[in-house]
């Protein structure tokens, strides 16, 4: 499909249009087409395809024209990528970490020790097995945007109405539209009835799924109906112009093929790997060549068994200190989010998005079915006196026809049911005390619909009319009064409707009763929800279809601001796209919108460095969940937009939205706490055995390394349900502070390692075995203590870990305690029983060094927050519902959850 802005008159006669009757119609169809010359959307179809579109309505294609043009353009479906299962598991051992992990399983297996091989690759393959079961649950948003075509459609083929299935319509078809159909491809009006006969009504299309339109558009001679939006009213033939993927929803499957970059969270744990990985290697390779130059010196030739035992060591060196838990850590803690999350009505489908939603500062919600109830209603009506709000309500409901599905007609009858006692609630058309002797329905011509009324009680009879406000005016005889109320309604983008009657006994002295005024209302909990989002530091940003004036009104009414961009100003080729992505940043939401602007809204926005998510229920959002960094599909929404998130709302509103946000965050505090402990732990480790090596030529017996590897990161399984406080602000991976912050811990431990080497050698003359045996205590013991304090911000006594965490890591270095105690490896070369003694004030020992690293640990955060962030630039413009929630705050602070959540503020003042 081609689309073009109208920027000037003289352009727009350029453009080749449909055919001389042709409106405008604009990408956000249900625009009136006077407003068209005002810089609307105009939806052309090529030049190349007008000698399709001659086909006799009543006659239809032949069966030979058929065949010649699904051969050229193709059935009318969607293009389904299928991806491949098996290569979709195997890429679950791909990455920096998964790659060394590879090499390790085949230096292992070289050097015959096998219980490494197997623990490597199960802990291997139980991490792709996690991430594949997780992200197999989705399904293809391609494959359900071609499921929500129109299976079967009515069509006119070779002089005969027959039925057929909706992939096999070509372009140049006529078919049938009624009340109730999916529109199954692209197709133009005709303005002919099903047999050919002078359509007498327009079309009334619900498109809202593709355009965010709230109201249903009216479609006329000429007028494009797009695929997949529903007929709500009417009946006409129509010439198919599109089909497959060049229709409406298949643009919107196309730009869902651009989104395959790399989540966030996979770019961090590639980051983490390679430093990691990194400094392991060039660390061992240096000891590994160390060795076979010290061979070389002693004996004067290295042999292919020197070179293997050198290799052995290597293996062994690289095991121990090489994350190989690290996927499964944050894969096992991801998961428990993901099952926290569900019984909450929150389906993650994604399993990275648990954390990449904690780091989301902007919310673009699309504002038709998610801020709103999608369902017109009534707003509080202007009243003439002496009439008041049940009077107008019984005037409407009489002159309305209760025959009809006219969504205007829909709602003054709900309305009026709801508020006056007199009108029967089964929708007959009664009221109780009124009898209507003559109707006549609405008619383009007159632009208003009229009754007879006779009053029961009093037999006489009176006249009611509901219409067009200027029509209603006039019938009047004019008030000055209320055409400023109609021009309010119109400047705030509500459409209004008059209501007048003539004096009971009378049919021609009409007074006005009083205008009603239609919008889509905002969800209950949306305002809350906004507020919270604010009160968490999250920006929402409104994105609808609906004209400016509607958006700003409906923002309002959120308190969310009312500054709204048209998306003019989103291909405004004068500005640069700094300009534009600054402007966005702004704006408070977005007008007059398409599939292709709220994928750049986002695009523009994460060039900024922002994380965005995005809600959305129908195909129109489909692009942009995908684009997004969080896709989250609210309740009641298409399969496109289920299958194109990341999350999936199954309960109403968007109050979800928050329960997943303080999930998000406590999943990503435990994540950036056990990366911390681990980037720490492996440092230290290398550290002090390549300066020890070295220097020392001492080498830790290999079985102790294997159960360092082994019970610290079995153990570390379990944060994935420890206690963490809920950030007020978006969680970031800072990963400058974090690779510095885990350089200078490291060091710290490195210290307390080597005064444990050389006292108890030098100083107490232990013997070679009891070396082995306390040095294999004291770097289990103190690096795994350290993770009380790397899991918070501040001070470790400023948040109590939970006991299942506590226990475990206690309870392995209880083992660690009694296997060097007692010797339990005392068979084995270099390995001796300590004593309990020896073993106790070790472990003292290594309480005390986890609480000097928690101090320095608090020191590093302070001088970097002082001076490596001084310059950082904020994380985004504070809006009307930021400064709203500062005020909320002050009046909350006087609650006792208030002030709970503020000391959690204050202890964790100290941001990473």
């Amino acid at each position: 499909m081609v689309f073009n802005r109208n920027r000037d008159s003289e352009e727009a006669n350029a453009m080749p249009m449909l055919a001389t009757h042709e409106e405008a119609i604009p990408l956000n169809p249900s625009q009136p087409s006077d407003n068209q010359e005002k810089g609307g959307w105009v939806d052309e179809i090529p030049p190349h395809l007008e000698p399709y579109l001659h086909t006799i309505p009543t006659q239809g294609l032949s069966e030979s024209e058929v065949a010649e043009r699904q051969t050229r353009f193709g059935r009318n479906e969607l293009i389904e990528k299928k991806r491949n299962k098996i290569a979709h598991f195997m890429s679950f051992f791909t990455g920096a970490i998964a790659y060394l992990m590879e090499i390790s399983i085949i230096l292992t297996a070289i050097t015959n020790d096998w219980i490494d091989f197997g623990i490597i690759l199960a802990m291997l393959i139980i991490n792709a097995m996690i991430g594949y079961i997780e992200e197999s649950k989705a399904e293809s948003a391609v494959a359900a945007l071609k499921n929500s075509l129109a299976l079967k459609s009515r069509c006119w083929r070779s002089g005969r109405l027959t039925e057929i299935e909706a992939r096999d319509i070509v372009i140049g078809d006529i078919i049938v539209l009624r009340l109730g159909d999916i529109v199954p491809a692209d197709a133009r009006l005709l303005g002919l009835g099903s047999t050919g006969e002078t359509a007498e009504s327009d079309l009334l299309v619900d498109q809202s799924a593709l355009t965010g339109e709230s109201l249903p558009a009216r479609k006329k001679l000429g007028s494009i109906v797009y695929s997949s939006s529903i007929v709500k009213q009417g009946q006409q033939l129509a010439i198919v112009v599109r089909t497959g993927h060049h229709t409406f929803i298949g643009r919107a499957a196309s730009l869902m093929t651009v989104t395959t970059d790399a989540g966030h969270f996979q770019k961090v744990i590639n980051y983490i790997g390679n430093f990691l990985i990194v400094a392991s290697v060039v660390l061992v390779s240096i000891i590994f060549i160390y060795d076979l130059v010290e061979q070389k010196v002693k004996f004067g030739v290295v042999t292919s068994q020197h070179v293997l035992q050198a290799l052995n060591e290597m293996v062994v060196l690289t095991i121990a200190a090489i994350p190989v838990g690290l996927p499964t850590v944050m894969s096992v803690t991801m998961a428990i989010g993901a099952k926290q999350l569900a019984k909450r009505q929150v389906i993650v489908k994604r399993l990275t998005a648990v954390e990449e939603l904690a780091s989301v500062s902007i919310l673009c919600s699309d504002k038709t079915g998610t801020l709103t109830l999608n369902e017109l209603t009534f707003d509080e009506p202007y009243l003439k006196a002496p009439f008041v709000k049940s009077d107008i309500l019984l005037y409407s409901y009489l002159a309305s026809e209760p025959a009809t599905h006219d969504p205007i007609e829909v709602a003054v009858r709900a309305a009026a049911q709801k508020g006056n006692p007199k009108i029967s609630p089964n929708d007959s058309g009664h009221a109780e005390g009124y009898h209507v002797t003559s109707f006549m329905p609405f008619n383009p011509a007159d632009k208003m619909s009229r009754a007879t009324i006779q009053h029961l009680e009093s037999e006489k009879v009176f006249r009611v009319a509901k219409g067009a406000p200027q029509v209603i005016l006039a019938l009047v005889g004019g008030d000055s009064e209320a055409e400023r109320k109609v021009d309010e309604l119109a400047s705030r983008g509500l459409r209004s409707l008059g209501i007048a009657c003539t004096k009971l006994g009378t049919n021609d002295e009409w007074q006005l009763v009083g205008m009603l005024s239609l919008i889509d209302p905002p969800r209950h909990d949306s305002a809350d929800t906004i507020r919270e989002c604010a009160k968490y530091g999250i920006s929402v940003k409104m994105i609808t279809g609906d004209q400016t004036s509607i958006a700003k009104e409906v923002a309002g009414r959120l308190g969310m601001g009312n500054s709204i961009m048209d998306a003019d100003h989103l291909v405004d080729h004068n500005k640069s796209e700094q300009e534009v992505a600054e402007e966005c940043l702004r704006v408070d939401g977005f007008a007059r919108v398409i599939p292709e602007h709220k994928y750049r809204v986002v695009e523009l926005l994460q060039g900024m460095g922002y994380f965005v998510a995005m809600t959305g229920d129908g195909v129109n959002d489909a692009a942009a969940l995908k684009k997004s960094n969080v896709g989250i599909a609210v309740h009641g929404s298409t399969d496109a937009a289920r299958s194109a998130s990341d999350i999936v709302l199954l309960a109403p509103g968007l109050s979800a939205i928050i329960e997943g946000i303080k999930t998000s965050r406590i999943i990503f505090q435990r994540l950036r706490s056990y990366a911390l402990y681990r980037i720490t732990s492996t440092i230290h480790f290398l550290v002090f055995f390549f300066i020890v090596t070295l220097v020392e030529d001492w080498q830790m017996p290999p079985i102790f390394l294997i159960l360092i590897s082994v019970l610290n990161d079995a153990a570390t399984l379990i944060m994935a349900v420890d206690n963490v406080s809920i950030s007020l602000k978006p969680d970031m991976w800072r990963l400058g502070l974090l690779i510095v912050l885990s350089c200078v811990l490291a060091v710290v431990l490195s210290i307390f390692s080597f005064a444990h080497f050389y006292i108890f050698r030098d100083i107490f003359h232990v013997t070679p075995g009891q070396l082995s045996s306390i040095m294999y205590l004291h770097i289990s013991s103190a690096p795994h203590f350290v993770i009380f304090s790397t899991r918070i911000e501040s001070f470790f006594w400023n948040n109590i870990p939970s006991w299942p965490f506590t226990l475990v890591v206690l309870a392995t270095q209880f083992v660690a305690l009694i296997l060097s105690v007692y010797g339990v490896f005392g068979k084995i070369p270099n390995v001796e029983p300590i004593g309990w003694p020896r073993g106790m004030i070790i472990m003292a020992i290594s309480i005390g060094t986890f609480m000097v690293v928690d101090l320095v640990k608090v020191f590093t955060i302070r001088l970097w927050n002082r001076f490596a962030d001084k310059q950082r630039k904020p994380n985004i413009p504070q809006g009307r519902a930021q400064r709203f929630q500062q005020q909320q705050n002050e009046q909350h602070s006087r609650t006792g959850y208030d002030r709970a959540e503020r000391r959690e503020s204050v202890n964790s003042v100290i941001s990473f």
